[in-house]
């Protein structure tokens, strides 16, 4: 099913809000509000005949890009083989999509007559953070998301305005946060940086994201778990880097933290410590593709945990719950199991007492 076809309605006191998904390079789906004048595609390339687009519109528009009537501020300049930003950028603009060309400069007036932005996309280009002038973005005060997925920068841009939500830096070369990097980006709540070459996150790094609620360090080179990271956070991926173990500290003071994913690491039992997942607030836990011999101490208040392909040949009901009883059970719904050392039927006969909510069990 084509996600941009969505529509989620949800209706509230007063006026009914709208509101579309859209797919987009960083992996993490863009909500879009429609009666903003957002517009509900990324992208414009064979979608329509571009030539109807400037018979219907008598708005300036540069002849490298497409500015369709339904969304007069928004102007579509991606997938040209473009190597430099179109000249005469309309001063009206709000949302830019420079996407899939091959841009590898952007000098201290590129957006000088743009400060209306509200979405830059430069995904998929050739950025270099040599060639991003320091203040390219501090005179964009409106923005609000900035994607630069799939380029080639080694440092996460300055000078950029306090007031985006969304910052995506998914797939490039960052092999280090410099300090005071997202000092003044307070208002920031999604932050990609998933697929760079991080191997730490020193204290300060991630400074004054006092409101952060998605951190994706996935696809990196960490080896240890986090220790400085915003407590805000309630959705954290670290998939697919070199995690051995997390001790009983490792998740103190994330009382929001809600999604956790520790997927393809290199996890031991050995290296958890017994309290590392007693947390009340953790609703998912992903530890599959890992190391573990046997299933780790969780919180009773987990309701999605994936152990899938590890090394687990007994299933030790203490694990999900450490009495049994009226009001103490485990409130898991979904458990996955399958690819381990498991079979169903020599499982304990006590199971069922404590996982008696459970929806579906894979073993």
């Amino acid at each position: 099913m084509d996600i941009s076809t969505i529509f989620l309605l949800l209706s509230v006191r007063g006026p009914t809000w709208a509101f579309t998904v859209d797919l987009d390079y960083g992996g993490v789906p863009l909500w879009i509000n429609r009666f903003l004048g957002e517009p509900s595609v990324l992208t414009l390339k064979d979608r329509m005949d571009p030539g109807w687009f400037r018979a219907v519109n008598t708005q300036s528009c540069p002849l490298e890009c497409d500015c369709p009537i339904q969304w007069p501020t928004a102007l579509y300049c991606d997938h040209r083989g473009l190597t430099q930003l179109p000249s005469g950028l309309p001063s009206h603009t709000q949302y830019m999509f420079l996407q899939g060309n091959n841009i590898p400069i952007l000098g201290s007036r590129s957006l000088a007559n743009t400060t209306n932005l509200r979405w830059l996309i430069l995904d998929r280009n050739q950025l270099l953070s040599e060639q991003l002038d320091n203040v390219l973005f501090s005179n964009l005060t409106r923005l609000v998301n900035l994607f630069i997925n799939n380029n080639n920068l080694t440092r996460v841009p300055a000078g950029l305005p306090s007031g985006m939500k969304q910052l995506r830096l998914a797939y490039n070369r960052i092999e280090k946060i410099s300090e005071g990097a997202f000092q003044n980006l307070d208002n920031l709540t999604l932050l990609l940086l998933q697929g760079n070459r991080l191997t730490t996150i020193e204290e300060g790094d991630l400074k004054g994201l006092g409101v952060l609620n998605l951190l994706d360090l996935s696809h990196n080179l960490l080896e240890t778990f986090p220790k400085h990271l915003p407590p805000s956070v309630q959705q954290l991926y670290l998939s697919n880097n070199s995690l051995t173990g997390l001790t009983e500290n490792s998740l103190h003071g994330f009382n929001r933290l809600r999604y956790l994913r520790l997927g393809h690491n290199k996890l031991r039992n050995e290296g958890l410590d017994r309290g590392a997942f007693n947390l009340t607030s953790l609703v998912e836990l992903d530890l599959s593709y890992n190391q573990l011999t046997e299933i780790p101490t969780i919180a009773t208040t987990l309701q999605y945990l994936y152990l899938e392909v590890n090394h687990i040949q007994e299933f030790n009901v203490s694990s999900f719950c450490r009495t049994v009883g009226p009001t103490s059970y485990s409130r898991m719904k979904i458990l996955r199991l399958d690819g381990n050392k498991l079979e169903y039927h020599k499982l304990p006969p006590d199971w069922v007492f404590c996982l008696r909510v459970l929806h579906n069990i894979y073993i």
